[in-house]
């Protein structure tokens, strides 16, 4: 019996084969070698601590991965398919249900995936979200701007990483837009998602779902924009909330509802939802996905809990023990040991001249630079493609800021780039 694993990610933040190193069968991952290469690490040549590690060039053909995992499940008897790449999310439960395997199958994971169910579903819930529309055409886009003014947002139905989001302005950026978005025949679509602009600053809830039951959750808030990744040469900071602050335990209120309205029948896995605190101060769902949080969201989530989300997402996934949540009893979770937060810097375009020494102080929790002097790097493609991160720990949510940002304008400092 195997795993059969779809990893569309740089393999050094996931190390399955020693997360699931009591699994008493194999574990097959096959991944994408452009992934790989976009973060700086060496591509294998052998199988690491796999049974079988097998590299396609790239993930974006559809038919070719679920061709190529359809053979390895078959050639290795496949019980689980894992995956936590959002992009990948309806493939593995694609193939569960074809091969007839427990975990999330294609109705379970569509609310996660489909930004228009998901909203539906939850504002049935009673839970406040964003207007919106899906506009087939040119007319349906200036009937929605007309009725709800700027700025707009432009987002992909099923989208993820930031890729394809945009934020309108103006009439003129709107004309653009459209003339963008629908070409000059205005073809009609169905994939396209406009929102309503919602200020205030967004927050984001990370944890883990056991059983059907949220295990560990903490919110976290971008000190940043998430549209500006191709733009943003600065560091970019994301910090938790301290227990204390009177938004922790509403977040984690709404999220057990809005979890409640989406997960049917999905007993595990780990997930990544974001929420907009807006300057009246009301909470309004943005989205959520079902699986762990991307950037150093797992490091963060280590720091805090002791717990890395995904390795327990895949552990729960096939049945393994879970160490940390034994002494959990009833509705109980676990209770954060500390604050965390993570320090991002984006790839943009040039030539490497200097990047940052990485610091020593005892509080750093992940600290890497992507890229060395001499590349040429050109713009960000996605909003996980870093320079640099860090993952900084603190008693406090204020001890962690001052910490993060000390570390952040040096980073700025001795990161140099040539823009030629």
């Amino acid at each position: 019996m195997s795993i059969l694993i779809l990893h569309r990610n740089p393999l050094q933040p996931y190390p399955y084969d020693s997360w699931l190193a009591d699994y008493e069968g194999d574990v097959v991952l096959l991944a994408a070698r452009d992934k790989i290469e976009l973060f700086g690490e060496q591509v294998p040549t052998g199988n690491l601590g796999y049974r079988r590690l097998e590299l396609l060039d790239t993930f974006d053909d559809e038919e070719l991965v679920l061709r190529r995992a359809l053979e390895l499940a078959a050639e290795y008897d496949v019980e689980h398919v894992i995956a936590f790449q959002e992009g990948d999310l309806q493939r593995a439960a694609w193939l569960r249900e074809k091969l007839d395997l427990p975990g999330q199958l294609p109705d379970d994971v569509l609310p996660f995936r489909d930004k228009v169910l998901m909203k539906q579903r939850v504002r049935a819930a009673g839970i406040e979200v964003a207007p919106h529309t899906v506009p087939r055409n040119a007319a349906d886009v200036g009937e929605f701007a007309a009725r709800h003014g700027f700025p707009l947002v432009f987002k992909e139905r099923d989208g993820f990483g930031s890729i394809g989001l945009r934020i309108v302005r103006d009439e003129a950026e709107l004309a653009r837009q459209v003339a963008e978005e629908f070409g000059p025949h205005r073809t009609p679509r169905e994939d396209l998602l406009l929102e309503a602009y919602v200020p205030g600053r967004m927050c984001h809830v990370d944890g883990l779902v056991v059983d059907g039951r949220i295990a560990f959750a903490w919110p976290s808030q971008y000190q940043y924009d998430l549209s500006s990744f191709q733009s943003d040469s600065g560091a970019r900071i994301d910090l938790t909330l301290d227990p204390e602050d009177p938004l922790t335990e509403r977040l984690l209120a709404l999220t057990e509802r809005f979890l409640g309205a989406l997960q049917g029948g999905t007993e595990h896995y780990a997930f990544h939802a974001e929420v907009f605190h807006t300057p009246d101060d009301r909470l309004v769902f943005c989205e959520v996905a079902s699986r762990p949080g991307g950037a150093r969201i797992r490091d963060v989530m280590l720091a805090v809990f002791g717990v890395n989300p995904a390795e327990y997402a895949a552990r729960a996934a096939v049945g393994l023990p879970l160490p940390a949540l034994e002494a959990l009893t009833g509705g109980e979770r676990l209770a954060p040991r500390r604050m965390a937060g993570q320090l991002l810097m984006m790839k943009r375009p040039g030539r490497v001249i200097g990047v940052p020494a990485p610091p020593a102080d005892p509080w750093v929790e992940f600290c890497a630079v992507f890229v060395k002097p001499g590349d040429v790097m050109g713009e960000a493609s996605i909003s996980s493609d870093f320079l640099s991160a860090a993952v900084l720990s603190a008693p406090t949510r204020e001890e962690c800021e001052r910490r993060l940002r000390a570390l952040g304008d040096r980073f700025e400092a001795e990161t140099v780039i040539d823009a030629g």
